[in-house]
Formats: structure tokens, C-alpha cells, sequence
């Protein structure tokens, strides 16, 4: 099975793309947002672990969608920070992300934890070692790792961080020196394509900001190319997700509902303000006759 969705499902820049600018009562953007896709990478998590009581809301808000599965990404602390000192505050961040999570663990619907690493975490003995520390904190849960430098997929580390559980990501994102060479594929029993995009100016360039970076449209050539890369990932994993993070204006959704379309979903169905911020999804997917209850 492929489940593809977007990262996050609340941005300012997707008023009046992917949400309606006018809201009935009630509205909330994850439980809009479930309509249209099967599941959905918590980002989140990665700034402040999960209040127990929002994750219980998340699980609430996609309660009539039983194929519906979250994607948590881990807290900072663990990735991209030096850890703390005293044991006692790597318990106090343990236990608070793990019960940020556990509402989302007991309703059966988060299908992984993603650890993922900046470019400067290079393969060494001291990052191995970090590995098996959140392997031994968080290893009850499905763990997929995602690491940009190269020194990691080489034959040797690969079966390293696969016999301490982890899958391995695939990441779509600019080509560079330092980057994962073309070619490596996903490994391990959860299959996981990451989409950053192509914006190699901005994504070289220091002084562009977040939105700059991931601000990019994949071409239809391009979902093609993903979506034959999907099947091929799925058929090594027991599943597959593929997450668009060029979240940037509402680009991640209409990317992951022409990757649906591309995967064999007859005309999924996608919000009608979507549509026509995106024309060319006309004949590709189904307006969302929901949408005159929002005006």
C-alpha cells in the first residue's frame, strides 16, 4: 500500500489554496486536509513535543477515515542539538515526546517516528553512537531515519543502521557534492520518499528562508518519474509513504494529489479553491462538492 500526503497541514500561505478563506463552524485544517489524503507528517513535533490532548484531537478529527496514519517527526533535541548533559533531562525529553506521541500509538494510526538529520551529521563513531541512543529510547516505535550526507550510504553504515531497526528514507531534493548519491534506494520494512523539491537556487543560497527553499511545483514528467519510484519502493516494504514537504502557496497537496492520480486513484477528489489555484489538475482530479457548505 502507497499512502501519500503532505508535511504539515497548517500554513499561512494556504488560505484560499488548500483551506477556504471563509470556514463553516468547526472547521479545523487536519480534519479538511484528511479528506483529500491517507496520511500526513506531523512537523510539528520536531519544534515542541505533542500535547497528549492535541494528539488525541488529531486522532478525533480523522476518526471516520480508518486508513488515515500519521507520520511524527522527532524533536529537535534529539537531531539536531547537542543532547543534554544530565540523564535526567534526556529522560524528562524522552518521556515528553513519548507521550505526545502515545495517543497516536494507541489508536493504531502512527505507522513511524522520523528521525531526521541535518546535512552536517556525517557518518562517525559518535553518530552511530547517537543512533542507537534514540534506537534504545524510541525502538518500540517504527523508526525511519533520514540523513543528507553521502558517508551514510556506503554498504557498511547502511547495515549498521539497519540492524539497529531503523528504515532508511529516500529524499528527492537539489542535487550537491555532499548529497546522497542518485541512484540509493529507501531500505528497510517501512518505505518513505521525502519530497524537498528542485529549488537549487534557493536551496544553496544562505540568505533564502524556509518557504524559498521548499517553494517548488513538480512538473508532471517529474510525478511520473516519483510515482514509478513509489511502486518500486513498495515493492521491497511492507509499506510506503511518500510525503511532499514543498509545502510552500499549497505546491505539497496538488503534487500529492497528481501523485495519487499518477499511482492509479481514478480522479481523487481535491478542494475546489485547489483547483483552481492549480489549473492543470482539471481532468486529473474531482472538485470537492463539500466546498459550497464553506461559503
Amino acid at each position: 500500500m502507497i499512502r501519500v500526503g503532505p508535511a504539515g497541514w497548517s500554513y499561512p500561505d494556504w488560505e484560499g489554496i488548500v483551506v477556504p478563506r471563509r470556514k463553516p463552524p468547526g472547521f479545523h485544517p487536519l480534519r479538511h486536509l484528511a479528506r483529500y489524503v491517507e496520511c500526513v507528517e506531523v512537523n510539528s513535533s520536531f519544534y515542541r513535543a505533542p500535547e497528549p490532548a492535541h494528539a488525541k484531537q488529531w486522532v478525533e478529527l480523522v476518526a471516520d477515515r480508518a486508513r488515515f496514519r500519521f507520520l511524527a517527526k522527532l524533536h529537535r533535541v534529539f537531531t539536531h542539538a547537542p543532547l543534554p548533559e544530565r540523564e535526567a533531562d534526556v529522560r524528562t525529553a524522552v518521556e515528553a515526546f513519548r507521550a505526545g506521541v502515545a495517543p497516536l500509538h494507541a489508536a493504531g494510526q502512527l505507522a513511524a517516528l522520523l528521525v531526521q538529520f541535518p546535512l552536517s551529521f556525517r557518518m562517525a563513531p559518535a553518530a552511530l553512537a547517537r543512533l542507537r541512543a534514540i534506537a534504545a529510547h524510541f525502538g518500540d516505535f517504527p523508526l525511519v531515519l533520514e540523513v543528507r550526507h553521502r558517508s551514510w550510504f556506503d554498504p557498511a553504515p547502511r547495515a549498521e543502521v539497519a540492524a539497529m531497526g531503523y528504515s532508511v528514507a529516500q529524499i528527492d531534493l537539489p542535487a550537491g557534492p555532499d548529497h546522497p548519491p542518485a541512484g540509493v534506494q529507501a531500505s528497510g520494512p517501512i518505505g518513505y520518499l521525502r519530497l524537498h523539491g528542485r529549488n537549487r537556487a534557493a536551496w544553496f543560497d544562505a540568505r533564502a528562508g524556509r518557504d524559498q527553499r521548499y517553494d517548488y511545483l513538480y512538473s508532471p514528467p517529474e510525478i511520473a518519474e516519483l510515482a514509478q519510484l513509489a511502486r518500486r519502493l513498495a515493492g521491497q516494504a511492507d509499506e510506503t509513504y511518500v510525503i511532499t514537504n514543498n509545502h510552500f502557496a499549497g505546491k505539497a497537496v496538488a503534487n500529492a494529489l497528481e501523485l495519487l492520480a499518477a499511482l492509479g486513484e481514478d480522479e481523487p477528489l481535491a478542494p475546489g479553491e485547489l483547483i483552481d489555484a492549480f489549473p492543470r489538475l482539471r481532468g486529473r482530479v474531482r472538485a470537492d462538492g463539500q466546498q459550497s457548505l464553506f461559503w
